[in-house]
């Protein structure tokens, strides 16, 4: 894998800070309106670059000693590692279940306008 990063004329500390500052963000809502919600708030706020809604997915999950399901938005938010705290913190905040999901993922490559555009957009 990293010879692909080489192959790319990335030096070793560009691959480390490309896979280490960008995250890619989960977070699982009630309904559309609350994914809507979450997201514009994140955007204004220069948590995240980008928010992709994905509905409906279901979801099965153990919740209060027993197997659940619903039916979920899913909302897919691009960020940066060193925002994750602040982002999670405001999720929380604005969010209607008592655990929301909040999973963050490392991006291990992008394209390098993409991964620029994101730095131009955010704190």
């Amino acid at each position: 894998m990293i010879s692909y990063f080489y192959s790319q004329s990335l030096t070793l500390n560009e691959w480390i800070r490309m896979v280490t500052d960008y995250i890619i963000v989960f977070v699982t809502t009630k309904d559309k309106a609350e994914a809507e919600k979450i997201a514009q708030a994140l955007l204004q706020e220069k948590l995240i670059a980008c928010a992709n809604m994905i509905s409906p997915v279901k979801s099965c999950f153990f919740w209060l000693g027993k197997i659940d399901s619903a039916e979920e938005c899913l909302v897919v938010m691009k960020s940066r590692a060193s925002l994750f705290g602040e982002l999670e913190k405001r999720v929380r905040a604005l969010h209607s279940y008592e655990v929301p999901e909040v999973l963050a993922l490392p991006i291990v490559a992008g394209s390098e306008g993409y991964l620029s555009w994101m730095s131009s957009v955010l704190r």
